[in-house]
């Protein structure tokens, strides 16, 4: 461990009660978990840890090894808990004080149940402390641990700091939920992190690789209708105009806070501030993916965005946008006529030659291949336009591959100058092991293609698929009009589609003879047949998965200059530091293409690496001799995609590290395990483009983080946090509030039903309702919480009282599976008052649409129609509307007034027949045919009034049609509706004779 990490331990154990830790992103909190595990002994009972992902626990098990490698005793490594495992086989793992990793939702139910002492926890540990809040199930756990034992120490940890800060004092709520008293910031520029991470630096060089003049246009451009869509938002006066920045706008956060402003709002707003939020994430990840992937895949997916948000967008019509389709063309290829004068894509041509090309154009889908011109260009004979290809090549490709060169000059040369051989070194030390870093894995995938067969190649493979596209979309707009010319019926369903919506559905159609170029450069391909595309895409995927593991050692160099000997690169060399050598994640959504799951890659690759090791030595041996004057090798290599979030340095252990995507957390990594490893020679190579938003992110992502620690040490400095603190903080106190209810009940007229003062409020709370917050703030008002597995109903208040509460996401989701139809029957099957709780979120409008949305008629697919059917249909359910949580505690502590408590055993046994089909004990249900119940209530003259009388009146329905009238106006309370079921059950039935 670095000293630093030491300290951080120390400072967590000098206080019992734990803490909450705060480092910087990058900063292997795993670590600290593994030391904590290590320092923990059975005897004082069990360690939890609370809320950890998979590559969070693979990165402890490994920190754990690290840690102690002669270890002799058994490494405790934490199991997990599942939730299938009986209760007693988790009592008994909780009584062995063992390591374990349990969700949030097993550990509150089994401490409501006791099936885990609070006494046997020795520390809780709660990762990912910055997704924490007040009603989350982690506060509900911590407040139960404190009840029953104040000296259980909990700690937890987050590496997100501009996390803690994105709400009112975020990080004192969270310590006060959790019942610490000291928060431990670890900054980067901390003094002692920055001493051991600064001690013994890797050698760094920084490469800025200028853009091309179309990538530099389009990301003006971008930039440009960000900037006038953030202009428009100001000017709705909603929102804050401080955080309103472009620079804010390049992360995927500035979302949410554009979105945590506007909720409450929500409904109120017009389609125009909706759709520039809508377009505002749009335009974050055309920049983005700008300088991430190659030009041809950039123009496909501004040809989708053309589709799906050609009508609604906005920014699509800003002045701004022609120039970016315009430029992602120009990009990939460029329509020239035969003379060699260009074309201008934006169909400006005049109105005489565009009406005569245009007219060409009918005829030249029905004709043959058009024939190419001397150059080998794609010409169409009858309209007189050529397709010319530029396919250009993205400037880090052409970096990348003479770094690798270098590299392995280099290696060679100090090999050659050491040991005096001009063979190459064994390979088979993964140290030699050349890691690059991207973003995801599409990126890997086509950077180790551009390895494999060069960077044309791949252009050409990616043109390809795109033209084949663009046949595909064409004979699909034929089928359609030929399906439109003989039409079946009338409207869209049966077949009619306008000519207008036709040609809308082509994604680049803004000229005739550009999408007639298109196709005849389509033609010339060979379009392979399903089996051979099968089997080839098999032999590809085959190729690329084993190309993780294995190395590429060899590969022809496509000619021009060195990279050292270029002027048009500028490079600059310099130590890690705080300032200028830790980037962003980036946490966009991904809208690329995949082959493949890359985290399943990565996991094999790192379960195999041992025997990686031969198959390096094997290719690094047969690539000595194929060697010539013309080829370069090249190092082997291992790419990495960044969002898988594998440990893979202390693995591969390289000793050369090019960050193709920069990222401040990966980073961050480095630095720590350079630290860990100060004997070991480190190159870091870092890819930027020249004046680029990559530029910019990587460094407003340090200002970020570093503004965000400095708001936190003014919190701290100012934060007021009571020595015996109990939580308060959060909600009212739970005995004043259940005393103010009972005093309210008790001043009545007559002073009757009054409730014992003893007694405490009872709750019994399905077993998956704990996902929600609702169970924690009801245990914060002082009801006691019950969790049982309910077959009917959510919550049961009492004997006749069952709540379904359902959520607004939930309710839409319900009413569209049918699943809410059900669970009102069954309440209404067992229980005298049946409840639908819908429940809005806190932070946003207690509305389902505007008022001006709202319509007269009933409609299928409007929510408020879907409901006043549902209530028109069960005359019995009662509608509970809630703003939030807290509002719901209140409204079930009124509705449990002057109401007996539930009997937690009824309520288990309600919906669950026994093993002869009838449930003891029920308040309804299968002790009646309900076939014949639902019968009976549809009879003429039965109501819901009478026909419980008709049905302890008579046995079944062949007793029921021989009961006179007389016996029948007894029962059903009137003879008029005795008659009419009397002549219903006479009538004669008509016979075809």
């Amino acid at each position: 461990m670095l000293p630093f990490q030491e300290q951080i331990i120390s400072d967590l154990l000098d206080d019992r009660n734990g803490g909450l830790v705060v480092v910087a992103s990058g900063l292997p909190l795993s670590s600290l978990v593994a030391s904590l595990l290590l320092l923990h002994h059975p005897s004082a009972g069990s360690f939890l840890l609370l809320s950890a992902s998979e590559p969070q626990k693979s990165a402890i098990s490994a920190a754990l090894r690290r840690a102690a490698p002669d270890h002799t005793d058994p490494l405790p490594f934490p199991s997990d808990l599942p939730s299938d495992l009986p209760s007693h086989h988790r009592t008994a793992l909780y009584a062995s004080g063992a390591a374990l990793y349990v969700t949030p939702r097993i550990l509150v139910a089994d401490l409501l149940t006791s099936r885990v002492p609070p006494s046997s926890v020795a520390t809780l540990a709660v990762l990912n402390a910055h997704r924490l809040s007040d009603t989350s199930t982690e506060a509900f756990i911590a407040r139960i641990l404190h009840s029953y034992c104040p000296s259980t120490p909990i700690v937890a940890f987050s590496d997100c700091p501009h996390a803690m800060v994105s709400g009112f004092a975020k990080a004192e709520r969270i310590m006060k939920s959790l019942f610490v008293r000291r928060l431990h910031l670890w900054p980067r520029f901390h003094v002692l992190v920055s001493s051991d991470l600064e001690r013994t630096p890797p050698e760094v060089v920084d490469v800025r690789v200028p853009m091309s003049a179309a990538m530099k246009g389009i990301q003006d451009a971008i930039l440009g209708a960000m900037d006038a869509c953030l202009r428009e938002l100001r000017r709705t006066n909603k929102v804050d105009v401080e955080d309103l920045t472009v620079e804010n706008g390049l992360f995927k956060s500035f979302d949410e806070i554009v979105r945590r402003q506007l909720d409450p709002i929500w409904h109120t707003l017009g389609k125009k501030t909706k759709q520039l939020v809508s377009d505002l994430k749009t335009l974050r990840k055309l920049l983005d993916y700008l300088v991430r992937y190659d030009a041809v895949s950039y123009l496909k997916y501004l040809d989708t965005l053309r589709v799906s948000e050609g009508v609604r967008s906005m920014w699509i019509f800003a002045d701004s946008s022609y120039k970016i389709f315009e430029l992602a063309k120009r990009r990939v290829y460029q329509a020239v006529r035969a003379d060699g004068t260009k074309i201008s894509l934006d169909g400006k041509s005049t109105p005489s030659k565009k009406r005569r090309v245009n007219d060409k154009t009918k005829k030249e889908s029905e004709s043959g291949a058009p024939p190419n011109d001397a150059d080998g260009r794609k010409v169409d004979a009858n309209v007189g336009v050529m397709l010319e290809e530029v396919l250009e090549e993205a400037p880090k490709w052409k970096v990348l591959r003479d770094l690798l060169e270098e590299i392995e000059a280099e290696r060679r040369k100090e090999n050659h100058s050491e040991e005096g051989q001009t063979e190459v070194e064994d390979a088979g030390d993964l140290s030699d092991i050349v890691l690059v870093a991207c973003k995801d894995e599409y990126s890997c995938l086509q950077l180790e293609d551009c390895i494999l067969k060069g960077p044309h190649q791949v252009m050409r493979d990616e043109w390809e698929k795109y033209l084949l596209g663009k046949v595909e979309l064409h004979s699909l707009r034929k089928r359609n009009k030929k399906r439109s010319q003989e039409p079946k019926g009338f409207g869209l369903l049966d077949g009619i589609v306008t000519a207008g919506s036709s040609d809308n559905t082509d994604p680049s159609s803004i000229s005739k003879f550009e999408n007639a170029a298109l196709l005849a450069a389509a033609s010339e391909l060979r379009i392979p047949t399903n089996k051979d595309s099968v089997l080839e895409e098999n032999n590809q995927s085959d190729g690329r998965r084993k190309g993780y593991k294995n190395t590429r050692v060899k590969k022809t160099s496509r000619k021009g200059k060195s990279m050292t000997g270029n002027p048009d690169f500028n490079f600059k060399t310099d130590q890690i530091n705080t300032n200028e050598n830790t980037s962003s994640r980036n946490n966009g959504a991904v809208g690329e293409p995949a082959t493949g799951s890359m985290q399943n890659v990565q996991e094999s690759s790192l379960e195999n690496v041992c025997i990686d090791r031969s198959d390096i030595q094997v290719h690094a041996a047969e690539s000595v001799p194929a060697a010539s004057s013309q080829t370069k090798l090249l190092p082997p290599v291992q790419f990495y995609a960044l969002d898988s979030d594998q440990q893979i340095l202390n693995v591969l252990k390289p000793s050369v590290i090019i960050v193709y995507h920069p990222n401040m957390t990966f980073v961050r990594e480095i630095e720590f395990y350079k630290a860990e490893n100060p004997s070991k020679k480190l190159k870091v190579y870092f890819l930027f483009y020249e004046d680029s938003a990559e530029v910019q992110k990587f460094e407003a992502s340090i200002r970020r983080e570093n503004s965000a620690f400095e708001s936190l040490i003014r919190q701290k400095s100012l934060m007021m946090i009571p020595v015996d603190q109990n939580g308060r903080c959060i909600g009212a106190s739970t005995a004043s509030e259940t005393e103010s209810i009972v005093l309210q009940n008790s001043l009545t007229r007559k002073a009757g039903g009054r409730m014992s003062q003893g007694r405490k409020l009872q709750v019994i709370v399905d077993m998956r309702e704990f996902m929600s917050s609702l169970p924690n703030v009801l245990h914060l008002k002082g009801m006691h919480v019950i969790p049982v597995t309910l077959e009917v109903g959510d919550y049961v208040l009492s004997p006749m009282i069952c709540v379904e509460r359902k959520s607004i996401a939930d309710l839409f989701q319900s009413f569209a599976s049918g699943r809410l139809y059900h669970q009102v029957e069954t309440m209404i099957r067992y229980y005298k008052m049946p409840v639908l709780l819908i429940e809005f979120s806190q932070d946003k409008s207690f509305s389902f649409q505007s008022t001006n949305d709202i319509g007269d008629d009933v409609s299928p697919t409007n929510i408020i129609s879907k409901l006043s059917l549902l209530v028109l249909h069960f005359p019995r359910l009662r509608l509970v509307w809630s703003r939030n949580v807290h509002a719901t505690a209140e409204i079930f502590a009124s509705l449990k007034q002057n109401q007996d408590e539930p009997d937690e055993s009824k309520a288990i046994r309600v919906g669950v027949p026994s093993e002869d089909g009838v449930v003891d004990n029920d308040v309804r249900a299968e002790n009646y045919n309900t076939s014949a119940i639902e019968f009976l209530r549809r009879l003429p003259g039965v109501t819901d009034t009478n026909y419980r009388a008709l049905m302890d009146g008579c046995k079944n329905l062949a007793e029921l049609a021989l009961l006179p009238v007389e016996r029948l106006a007894e029962l059903m309370g009137g003879q008029k509706a005795a008659r009419t079921l009397k002549e219903f059950l006479d009538a004669k039935c008509p016979t075809l004779s």
